[in-house]
């Protein structure tokens, strides 16, 4: 008995760190319905049609905003080039960089579209930085929103954060964005890259089933939408 329960206690952070991933991907298909859900104060729909991927990072802890400290993991998923709808999602990282999406309280949600191929090239290699290798701007509020900036009509990347109800565009200059290996190996078995994830036909695993749902139900648009 006493060493089945000294067992039991060794387990349990392995089990808990083996749940994590699923429990981070549920929060993210959380955090993107309920952005989606508010018609007047979430993203602008054409924005999202638009889009070539996405990057969903939920409940950033800014206890975490230091220097060199781990901002968050997220997962991204794009567009799908060998058939409709959204691909199996990717792990990423985000770290360092002067990060301006504190608005306030003691997490915040992060919402990135890559609004065109260059762009998702440099989001899909093992690591880049928002800013030096691709342009990124905060993103209009607003689900019919149509007043853009020229920054905003030509930026690589667009981005939002949510905190405590409120929904923004924000800057993410400097921040890296780094693919997570362990993470993949978690849902898909081995280490993949998530350029290998996103280019091939993979299977959406059963715990990002809700996410890539939600995207589709959002924003299955069938054909890839050409570079700007």
């Amino acid at each position: 008995m006493k060493l089945l329960l000294i067992a039991a206690v060794a387990i349990t952070p392995l089990l808990a760190k083996d749940n994590e991933p699923s429990k981070r991907l549920n929060e993210a298909a959380a955090v993107f319905s309920e952005v989606m859900g508010a018609p007047d104060k979430g993203i602008p729909q054409e924005l999202l049609e638009h889009a070539h991927c996405i990057v969903i990072v939920p409940d950033l802890k800014t206890g975490a905003f230091i220097v060199g400290g781990k901002y968050g993991k997220g997962y991204l998923s794009c567009r799908s080039k060998v058939g409709p709808g959204w691909s199996a999602p990717g792990t990423v990282r985000i770290e360092g960089g002067s990060v301006g999406f504190q608005i306030g309280g003691s997490s915040t949600d992060l919402i990135l579209l890559v609004m065109n191929e260059r762009g998702a090239d440099k989001l899909l290699s093992s690591k880049f930085t928002l800013g030096a290798e691709g342009s990124v701007a905060a993103g209009p509020v607003g689900r019919t929103a149509t007043a853009q900036t020229d920054l905003q009509m030509h930026a690589d990347i667009l981005s939002w954060s949510r905190s405590q109800g409120l929904f923004a565009g924000v800057a993410l200059e400097g921040a890296t964005l780094r693919q997570d290996l362990d993470d993949n190996a978690n849902l898909y078995g081995s280490k993949l890259e998530n350029r290998a994830i996103i280019s091939s036909r993979r299977r959406v695993p059963p715990a990002a089933a809700k996410l890539i749902a939600m995207l589709n139900r959002y924003s299955a648009r069938e054909e890839q939408h050409s570079g700007r």
